[in-house]
């Protein structure tokens, strides 16, 4: 299968993708200071280029599960700013009717399989939605995000070694930012090197600079196709970084200023503004007037938020069983 080509095109989706992450995510820390949005809350300022450059090479069928960290991952998948806004507010119109909250974000239309507030809990879900895929006779991928902290769970290696040995049409993508919410990850662990993971279980697995998408589109691109062909499982270590605190109750004050300024001199979304720039791909008119669209959705979001209802007391009834067919399993 070929490999997915970089266009002008792609550079102009990478910078509206990350922009509306960017703005989208900061307007949610502005709401949850003013009690809009309650309970957790993570954000993801600074990954975006992990997220848009997977994107740049995913397609309709294939399928993502993540961690808590996830209201940028459900943006990229392509769900609506508005459901996802609501959903943050606990209002009835949120993708998850408002009873998930941040950590829960979930769309079956676009196969985005969660948001998961346990820790290393999405690991073998993913390996999961992989099999399925493999069961049913197609040429889906299934992309399993976790952090840095989440591999030292021992599901980890239970789901590397049977997706190694089944030859699940699976992508684990760590994202390595640094720290798994206050502890570095020179603290737990003799091996840095969390790509290295990999190695035993002979998996192929490698480290990406997760600051730039060129590189996780190519990274990406190699380990999608390798699962389109059969050839089973990819691990990568996509080396990021999060501006802010593990969620808004962290100051951070494990790290240096100047170690937060270094990372922000290689910003994504600059880095993709100034290729679009040196190529000639738009002007400053076309800048301003995606700067106009994004801030629009987002305060649109907010307004959507803001006038729609809480979900009824009935509600809590609902959604805890359900009748269920499974077409996939044959007799």
């Amino acid at each position: 299968m070929s490999s997915v080509e970089i266009t002008k095109d792609t550079y102009l989706h990478w910078y509206e993708s990350m922009l509306l992450m960017r703005k989208f995510e900061e307007k949610s820390g502005q709401l949850y200071g003013q009690q809009k949005i309650r309970g957790f809350c993570h954000l993801y300022i600074g990954q975006e280029a992990v997220l848009a450059g997977a994107m740049s090479v995913l397609g309709e069928g294939d399928s993502m599960i993540t961690a808590y960290r996830d209201h940028a991952h459900a943006l990229a998948r392509g769900m609506g700013a508005n459901e996802i806004m609501a959903e943050l507010y606990g209002k009835v119109t949120g993708c998850s009717k408002g009873k998930g909250g941040s950590m829960h974000m979930f769309s079956k239309e676009k196969k985005f399989f969660g948001g998961h507030g346990i820790v290393g809990g999405q690991i073998p879900l993913g390996a999961g939605v992989a099999f399925a895929e493999k069961y049913l006779g197609t040429t889906n991928v299934n992309v399993c995000y976790m952090g840095d902290g989440a591999v030292r769970q021992g599901a980890l290696n239970e789901t590397f070694n049977m997706a190694m040995l089944w030859k699940l049409p699976v992508i684990f993508v760590c994202e390595n930012n640094g720290y798994a919410m206050g502890t570095s990850v020179a603290r737990t662990t003799n091996m840095t090197d969390i790509y290295k993971i990999g190695l035993g279980f002979d998996m192929p697995c490698a480290p990406v600079d997760g600051m730039d998408p060129v590189a996780v589109h190519n990274a990406m691109d190699e380990a999608v196709q390798r699962a389109r062909r059969g050839e089973g499982p990819t691990f990568l270590e996509m080396r990021t970084y999060r501006y802010k605190g593990h969620s808004m109750s962290d100051p951070a004050k494990y790290r240096t200023k100047e170690e937060l300024e270094s990372y922000k001199m290689k910003d994504p979304i600059e880095i993709t503004k100034k290729a679009i720039v040196d190529n000639n791909y738009a002007d400053e008119a076309w800048f301003a007037e995606i700067d106009q669209k994004i801030k629009d959705i987002v305060d649109e979001s907010v307004k959507f938020s803001e006038e729609s209802p809480w979900p009824d007391a009935s509600e809590l009834y609902d959604d805890v069983y359900v009748q269920q067919d499974y077409p996939f399993i044959r007799n």
